[in-house]
């Protein structure tokens, strides 16, 4: 069982400011920027892809769902992996995978390869996303540059994830929609350089000696394989389908099958026993909460921009920009409140500004873009905060040969968090308004029912957000440091 009181973390190599990282930085954010925009760039090009391979809208559907099913079904896995092989390693090898898969676009003739592509792609993504993270984290000692170096990671990865759908729409206006993965291989290669150059090999004193528990690994793949699935086919098939039904089963017992493993081995994947830390507990559930709200809004944005406005793709993404802005200059403020008030504190804000952003988006959908952008503004800050925040409490309130496992927790919970608040969206929208959103200019009468449907769902999300996020924000610490987090029951 993992030792929860040795949560001192010694970094392989360590850097005195983010500038003097900057060749291992820019490397780890180059990957988990393109792992990020990955989720969303080819949804812009859907239409585009369907007139070229012929595809039906549900193998579309499964275009963009391939990728998002494999990545959050392996990120545990493959955060597993990395603590016992190496997390440079393993980050290596997804990179080089990622590359080259996204190469084999070029020789696409269905749908069908196509989501074989994304699949595979998905599977070196999960490769990637947790140990970009940890490795991240461990770059620095000092907390003030951990918690720089954690807000500008997710800073880019939430601008690769707000951006795709711009960066996708404005180079399908010059070249064919290929290009989109393609354009993966060279950033992927350099990012393997900086890896190379700037992190050192993990020391083996960092990585658990542990069998990799193989059987835990498949169950937590099917898991979290068919929850992903449960959320996706509710939307599409409704929540009382056969489908949907026997997903949602399989997800439960897989679960039931995974808990009574990981207990009862002596080297278990993922260590029950640490969510005893109120620390772990607590990201962990703000994180969940925090997701369910990302996914509820940008979803809900996007329906909101490009069908009840009718604006183009290229004009929808830079109606996000406030988003971005925000995501950037609102550090000072998050570093002021931790400094200040330590990660309790500062969650319960966070938690508060989210909730009361939505609540104020539900207020603000009949009133105009401007109303929208003043929420959409104050929703970020609540957002980078917790995020910032918890992804630094987690990673810090693991043991030093767990930060890959902490990452891929953190991860999971988002990929979690974002399969529910899509489909609370999708559902509520699909049952206060219309199950087929139909394309073209819309009529204003459809308008008014969107909005008001609308309404009822930020609503409803802030309730879900304001409980989730503000519950797992109680049970963290007033610590200022990552550092101190001691094990507690």
């Amino acid at each position: 069982m993992v030792d929860m009181t040795t949560s001192t973390i010694a970094p392989t190599r360590s850097y005195a400011s983010l500038r003097a990282a900057w060749i291992p930085l820019t490397a780890l954010c180059l990957a988990f920027f393109v792992e990020m925009v990955d989720n969303t760039l080819l949804s812009v090009a859907l239409p585009t892809i369907g007139r070229s391979l012929g595809g039906s809208t549900t193998a579309l559907q499964w275009v963009t769902g391939a990728y998002s099913l494999t990545f959050g079904g392996l990120l545990l896995t493959a955060g597993s992996i990395a603590d016992r092989f190496g997390r440079k390693r393993v980050l290596l090898v997804g990179l080089a995978a990622f590359g080259l898969i996204s190469l084999l676009v070029v020789g696409v003739h269905s749908t069908g390869e196509l989501i074989a592509v994304r699949a595979a792609l998905g599977i070196a993504a999960a490769a990637m996303a947790p140990i970009t993270n940890s490795l991240v984290f461990r770059l620095f000692e000092g907390e003030a540059e951990r918690m720089r170096a954690m807000t500008l990671m997710i800073v880019v990865g939430m601008s690769g994830f707000i951006l795709g759908p711009l960066l996708g729409g404005t180079a399908l206006a010059h070249i064919p929609w290929q290009w989109l993965l393609v354009v993966n291989a060279p950033i992927a290669l350099i990012a393997v350089i900086g890896v190379l150059r700037g992190v050192a090999p993990d020391r083996r004193e960092d990585l658990t000696a542990d069998k990799l528990d193989l059987p835990g690994a498949i169950l937590s793949i099917i898991t979290i394989g068919l929850a992903c699935y449960t959320a996706t086919s509710g939307v599409e098939n409704g929540w009382l389908s056969a489908a949907t039904l026997a997903s949602a089963l399989g997800a439960l017992c897989a679960l039931a099958a995974f808990i009574w493993h990981e207990r009862r081995t002596p080297a278990p994947m993922l260590d029950l026993s640490m969510f005893r830390n109120a620390t772990i507990r607590g990201a962990v559930l703000a994180e969940i909460g925090t997701a369910v709200a990302m996914a509820g809004v940008m979803f809900g944005l996007v329906l909101h921009f490009q069908y009840a406005y009718g604006w183009s793709p290229v004009k929808a993404g830079l109606a996000n920009l406030p988003m971005i802005v925000t995501m950037v200059a609102a550090a000072p403020f998050s570093e002021w409140l931790v400094k200040r008030f330590g990660h309790r504190v500062t969650c319960l804000v966070a938690a508060v500004l989210l909730a009361g952003s939505m609540a104020g988006l539900a207020w603000g959908v009949f009133r105009g873009y401007l109303v929208i952008a003043v929420f959409m503004v104050t929703f970020t800050l609540g957002l980078r905060t917790v995020m910032t925040v918890c992804g630094v409490a987690l990673v810090g309130a693991m043991p030093a040969n767990r930060t890959s496992m902490g990452a891929a927790l953190n991860d999971t919970a988002q990929e979690i968090g974002t399969s529910v608040g899509t489909a609370v969206v999708g559902t509520l929208i699909a049952a206060l308004v219309t199950k087929v959103l139909p394309a073209g200019v819309w009529g204003h009468a459809l308008v008014l029912s969107f909005f008001s449907g609308e309404r009822v769902t930020y609503g409803a999300l802030a309730v879900i957000v304001g409980l989730i996020a503000g519950w797992g924000a109680l049970t963290l610490t007033d610590s200022k440091d990552t550092e101190e987090h001691p094990a507690e029951a």
